[in-house]
């Protein structure tokens, strides 16, 4: 393309001093605008839709070789996108321009005749090649303009239709194939289905009849049966009439039985009031006896003037007393924490009270037995440990591990205690020894050190779960 020594606004709708290849035509005019060769040629009918977008696609090629200054106003905003990009956003104002603007055709025109100039030449020559493409010949004839350029696009535009309808007429075809292999589908499945249809219905039949057999032979059944229930009927109310009066017979007799039963406790009260007199005369004779035997006593006491006892036999015995000595004493003791003497000191004391922290007891000593044979073993070794001591023993066991209400009997000499729901084994250790007087002894076994602490501030003797372990390995 020659150089332009002039701005755009020099171009005008002839081309005259432009020097673009192109602007005179073929057949010697001055080119599409010039007034001669293109004034007689117009479409009367909008352009085809695949030859425009034919158009679009070669003026979006060609639109790039071209300064801003040879553009049209509308299309100098997409100088710079992609081919692709104008075809997409600038298709319309493209179209508009090649209709619109000669100057602009003619110099898309011109790129053409570089880009594609076998196929311009035969398509001005107006002899373009059979086997070139309709729409591509007829877009170029939009662009170029040669002579007869209408009937180009017009027979392009037919050529399309006619594709088109070509191509509409083989889908339709395709979809006829297509809805008889479904149709003959639909027979052959439809011919199946009555098919199995018949041979259900068959088998209903079959199924009918042997319900019917079945059914009569249940009426059978129950014909006999109502006659048996019939005859049971008739035996049952015989047997009834027989129990009434064998019951009325029972009744006599026990009637009976029992004018004697009242006959035999009077003559009974009878006997014993006539014990009770007689007793209260010996009564009346020992009674007499012990007043004489007193009198006499008291008598030889003034006469020997004794004096008032002071001391009991039972001060002689030598033994702890309550309030001269606590658990706490104990300890002072030349015995080991872990010593099982220890434990049958404490609870050699009067009035001993042992606390048991149960579950802490067994999860120390056999904690691989189930929960229900851990109880039992330690309230049976319990149970011998009062035997022996004579204490008051309470074994207290956490409820909230049962999963159900424990049956179980408490041996003799020991009380079992399982807490409240919403209460744990610690706290209700902690309310029994609150519960007791002070000055009591109260010895708690249990290794939780938080349980050990809080009764030891109420005043208990806190001793380890291995202590009374190894007492009850000695029973």
């Amino acid at each position: 393309m020659v150089e332009r020594t002039s701005g755009p606004d020099a171009v005008d709708g002839a081309d005259g001093a432009d020097g673009v290849a192109g602007a005179v035509g073929p057949d010697g005019t001055d080119g599409p605008d010039g007034g001669t060769g293109e004034a007689a040629e117009a479409l009367d009918r909008p352009l085809p839709e695949g030859v425009r977008h034919r158009v679009v696609a070669l003026v979006a090629d060609a639109f790039g070789a071209l300064t801003v200054g040879e553009l049209p106003p509308q299309l100098r905003q997409y100088a710079r996108f992609t081919p692709t990009r104008r075809a997409k956003f600038a298709g319309n104002a493209m179209a508009a321009a090649i209709a619109t603007a000669p100057a602009f055709r003619q110099r898309i025109a011109a790129r053409l005749r570089e880009t594609q100039p076998e196929l311009a030449e035969t398509i001005e020559a107006g002899s373009p090649p059979a086997a070139a493409d309709p729409v591509d010949v007829a877009a170029l004839a939009y662009v170029l303009r040669p002579s007869g350029w209408v009937k180009l696009v017009e027979a392009a535009g037919e050529e399309a239709q006619r594709a088109n309808a070509e191509r509409a007429g083989a889908r339709t075809l395709d979809e006829m194939r297509r809805l008889r292999e479904e149709l003959d589908q639909v027979r052959t499945a439809a011919r199946s289905d009555a098919e199995r249809s018949r041979a259900e219905l068959e088998a209903a039949r079959k199924e009918a009849d042997a319900l019917q057999r079945k059914l009569r032979s249940a009426l059978s059944d129950v014909r006999r049966g109502e006659a048996a229930l019939r005859k049971s009927a008739s035996e049952l109310e015989a047997q009834r009439a027989a129990a009434a009066t064998e019951q009325a017979r029972a009744e006599g007799e026990a009637r009976r039985l029992k004018t004697r039963l009242a006959e035999t406790e009077a003559a009974l009260e009878a006997s014993r009031r006539a014990v009770r007199e007689g007793r209260s005369v010996e009564d009346m004779r020992l009674r007499l006896l012990l007043d004489t035997m007193l009198d006499a006593a008291q008598g030889l006491r003034r006469e020997l003037a004794l004096p008032p006892a002071s001391m009991r036999p039972a001060d002689t015995v030598d033994a702890v007393e309550p309030g001269k000595m606590t658990p706490k004493d104990i300890a002072t003791r030349a015995l080991s924490d872990m010593d099982p003497a220890l434990l049958d000191q404490l609870l050699a004391l009067p009035q001993a009270h042992l606390v048991v922290d149960g579950y802490n007891v067994t999860k120390t000593g056999y904690p691989t037995m189930p929960l229900e044979k851990q109880r039992l073993r330690l309230l049976g070794g319990l149970a011998v440990l009062a035997a022996q001591t004579g204490a008051e023993m309470t074994c207290v066991f956490d409820g909230a591990e049962l999963a159900a209400p424990v049956l179980l009997a408490p041996p003799r000499g020991v009380r079992v205690m399982f807490s409240k729901p919403g209460v744990t084994a610690d706290e209700l250790i902690r309310q029994l020894v609150r519960a007791e007087p002070p000055g009591r002894p109260v010895v708690v076994v249990s290794t939780d050190r938080e349980v050990a602490d809080g009764v030891a501030k109420a005043g208990a003797r806190p001793v380890a779960s291995a202590l009374l372990l190894k007492r009850l390995a000695r029973t």
